[in-house]
């Protein structure tokens, strides 16, 4: 789901912009964006098969970090890695060829330095990763900035610029919007993912 298309005039090529929540996930030569703050995204890619995806997630939770909120927190970046993979497995990917890019998870609001949402964030998808065994070739995480990060699926390359001087807040308030939309999904069952 991405529905923000445009073509980059700067690249030369089609490209998607994905906001929280959202992820895209293609066989063609489009371009993925997004911006982050204290949101993490993956940027997975199989070499073989040529086919590549980002997803753009936060744990909802700010909470305490005692294991059921931090349990309950994590399965929306399950889902969020669940859907990205099996999105990419329908377009041809094999899992055990799977790689990883991860980016984001800045400690953008100032003043807080204990357990900050992008710790969090940053903390979930390395575990995730590693249990999954899906190797990280690369990562730019935590810091204090907000990034705009560029994907090219079909070659693997990342670009990332860390963004110093916000000129206004639309960074933060697409995460609080975010944060909020979390919040008031009703919880459900536990869900087997496979």
């Amino acid at each position: 789901m991405a529905p923000n298309r445009y073509f980059d005039r700067h690249f030369e090529r089609d490209a998607v912009k994905i906001l929280p929540g959202e992820y895209f996930v293609t066989k063609d030569p489009t371009m993925i964006v997004t911006v982050l703050g204290s949101c993490v995204s993956v940027c997975l890619r199989d070499p073989v098969r040529m086919v590549g995806g980002m997803n753009h997630f936060l744990l909802p939770n700010e909470g305490s970090s005692e294991n059921a909120v931090w349990s309950e927190s994590a399965r929306y970046g399950v889902h969020a890695m669940e859907i990205l993979i099996n999105h990419m497995v329908k377009l041809g990917a094999r899992r055990n060829t799977l790689e990883a890019k991860i980016f984001g998870g800045g400690n953008v609001l100032r003043g807080l330095t204990q357990n900050t949402v992008g710790e969090r964030n940053v903390d979930f998808v390395l575990q995730y990763l590693k249990t999954e065994q899906i190797p990280i070739l690369a990562s730019d995480l935590l810091d204090q900035y907000p990034r705009k990060v560029y994907f090219f699926p079909d070659t693997g390359k990342v670009m990332v610029r860390k963004i110093k001087s916000l000129h206004n807040s639309t960074i933060m308030d697409r995460e609080s919007e975010y944060r909020m939309r979390l919040r008031q999904v009703p919880k459900s069952g536990d869900v087997d993912l496979f």
